[in-house]
């Protein structure tokens, strides 16, 4: 639970981040960024595998290139369902989804060096536990 809250966060901020940095793409606040990250989510993970199978002869003839039309697809697709986040332009549609895997890597990398991994367990995983070794 606590994993899938953190991965939502981090999306949200990354999509916080693509609003500044990418010319055309605008989100008006920070619960429309959250809804955003949901949205985002549920597309990645239902519209964008079936996508992904109809466009590989594309895919394959373009050398992977056609990939960036279908993150941008899902990407457009998030903001048409999603009121405060809009995408406008050719820039956007294809910059957008590359600075938000970027933006999004990092601050997942920030999580698991802060040691809050996205799993929600705050332990260090690296630590041996502690007890009598004579047992």
């Amino acid at each position: 639970m606590l994993g899938t809250f953190l991965i939502t966060l981090a999306t949200a901020l990354s999509l916080l981040i693509v609003d500044l940095v990418v010319p055309g793409v605008n989100i008006a606040n920070f619960p429309s960024a959250l809804i955003a990250a949901v949205a985002i989510g549920l597309i990645n993970s239902s519209v964008k595998p079936v996508l992904s199978t109809l466009s590989l002869p594309l895919n394959f003839l373009t050398l992977g290139a056609f990939s960036l039309v279908v993150n941008g697809l899902c990407f457009a697709l998030a903001a048409f369902l999603v009121p405060g986040f809009s995408v406008h332009g050719i820039i956007a549609f294809i910059l957008g989804p590359v600075v938000l895997s970027c933006a999004n890597t990092f601050i997942s990398n920030y999580f698991v060096e802060r040691n809050l991994t996205l799993t929600g367990n705050t332990t260090n995983q690296g630590e041996l536990p502690q007890g009598n070794p004579q047992q």
